[in-house]
């Protein structure tokens, strides 16, 4: 059996059938990542237990146990999502060294539905970045091309998946943070409805914003795997109270009558040649099977950054500020210098522990809440947000799914715009709309730049309506092919 290339749900079969067992498959992609990992620096930790969860797996089967949809598959786990008795940092100095003594609902789902947790995976810290290049342990490469990003926080996860060091991963997306490194690294990733996913044991950025979402190879696998991550759950009270449907059973095989809202702010000269070109490869590739292009118009879009960049910034200071050392998390060294004040304790711990893009967030997430500046700031923000939340349900009268690049341009040179913030947040123009209005969205690989690297395109759908996305996504699969395409020494 080819594991690198195989589906999750070929390999959960093999597994349950004894064709392979759990054991072998989890020893296959830890070897690849004792192998390849070195040069990509995807994983932050590796679970000791792995194996051993791989053969309770093995025993759970020889026993006639059922084991659920993902019997033995190895998932690489996001350092975001907490993970009892296993490291979890959110690649921060100030929780270098923190253990779980629980782990997140979507880990425990996942275990439950017989995955197998092979490691944790590399981030921004605290998810707050567009390029993987915040992290304590290192920047994340990308496998197309080492000298080129996998951009934003998830991107471990997606490099984990190129690199085919696992075959699914979880990543979360607070403003894009699935789907942009999804597209740069040529995977499929969703990020689900806000309320589709628990949140409990997912170390918070932006509370309102943040979702959970899985990664993988295929249509069907993101199905798959969502199927098990999602469902209410009485640890987090933002969960929503709504059925999960077999996606992966229902997908449509044509799209006649299908109606694909195209947005014209996002098609405008600021986007790259090659990611308008792949783009409108994607909409005759949906066009010749039925579907119908539909121009609407979201106009508050352009405001999206800006309100996006308010409420988690401000989300962000109110979160991180439980992190003062007293409780958990990286201490001075004060038994050498002592504090003179409780002030300094808190300044000293937290000045030493965050880096610079976790500080220039929270700083100017407080001056958004601070007295004489709430209401301006903050405030205006969320009355935006809800018009750009009524925008979008109006767009949705006129179709059924919006289509739009992912990002204006292909991955980007490491280093190339990381001391320029303001360039950052830009790259996340079309990705921010959907957190801000709850919605599902997912990244679909379609094709590549001039260079060689992935692009991807984004589809949306009304809240809780993730099926049209996965049929949409598997039209565009069926007619690229792109996520099959393995990257040159892999």
């Amino acid at each position: 059996m080819e594991l690198n290339t195989s589906s999750i749900t070929s390999i959960a079969e093999a597994v349950k059938t004894k064709k392979i067992s759990a054991v072998e498959v989890t020893s296959h992609f830890l070897a690849r990542i004792d192998q390849h990992d070195k040069k990509i620096n995807s994983f932050v930790s590796l679970n000791a237990r792995a194996l051993e969860e791989a053969a309770s797996i093995d025993k759970r089967i020889a026993a006639g146990e059922s084991v659920g949809a993902l019997a033995g598959v190895p998932v690489a786990v996001k350092d975001l999502l907490c993970t009892e008795g296993l490291r979890t940092t959110a690649c921060s100095k100030i929780l270098e060294n923190f253990v779980p003594p629980y782990s997140a609902t979507v880990v425990e789902k996942l275990r439950a539905a017989g995955a197998v947790v092979l490691g944790k995976t590399s981030l921004d810290e605290f998810a707050m970045g567009s390029s993987n290049e915040t992290s304590i342990f290192g920047s994340v490469k990308n496998t197309w091309n080492l000298y080129y990003v996998p951009v934003v926080s998830s991107g471990g996860s997606a490099e984990a998946l190129a690199a085919r060091l696992a075959p699914a991963a979880i990543g979360t997306d607070t403003g894009g943070s699935i789907r942009q490194p999804a597209s740069f690294c040529g995977v499929y990733g969703i990020k689900p409805t806000y309320g589709r996913v628990s949140r409990y044991g997912i170390i918070a950025f932006a509370s309102s914003l943040d979702q959970a979402g899985p990664m993988a190879h295929s249509t069907e696998d993101c199905a798959v795997l969502l199927e098990a991550m999602s469902g209410k759950d009485r640890l987090d009270a933002t969960s929503a109270s709504i059925e999960v449907p077999s996606w992966s059973k229902s997908l449509r095989k044509d799209l006649k009558g299908l109606r694909i809202g195209l947005p014209k702010e996002y098609f405008s000269e600021a986007l790259d040649p090659d990611v308008a070109r792949v783009t409108q490869e994607a909409i005759a590739a949906l066009k010749a099977v039925g579907a119908e292009p539909v121009e609407i118009s979201l106009p508050l879009v352009k405001y999206a950054v800006s309100i996006y960049y308010l409420i988690a910034t401000s989300e962000a200071s109110s979160n991180l500020a439980r992190y003062d050392g007293v409780r958990f998390g990286y201490r001075s060294n004060f038994d050498e210098n002592p504090a003179a004040d409780l002030g300094e304790f808190y300044a000293r711990n937290r000045g030493e522990a965050f880096g610079a893009e976790v500080k220039r967030r929270i700083m100017l997430g407080t001056y958004a809440l601070s007295s004489g500046y709430y209401d301006a700031y903050y405030q205006k923000a969320g009355q935006v947000r809800r018009l750009l939340r009524d925008e979008f349900l109006q767009a949705f009268e006129k179709c059924d799914v919006i289509l739009s690049p992912v990002t204006t341009s292909p991955a980007f040179k490491l280093g190339e715009r990381i001391s320029n913030p303001l360039e950052m947040y830009l790259n996340d123009i079309f990705t921010t709309s959907t957190n801000l209005a709850g919605l599902p969205g997912m990244s679909v690989p379609v094709g590549f730049s001039k260079l060689g690297l992935p692009i991807g395109v984004q589809l949306m759908a009304k809240h809780f309506d993730e099926q049209r996305i996965f049929d949409v996504s598997k039209a565009l699969e069926t007619a690229f092919k792109a996520g099959e395409k393995v990257p040159n020494g892999i």
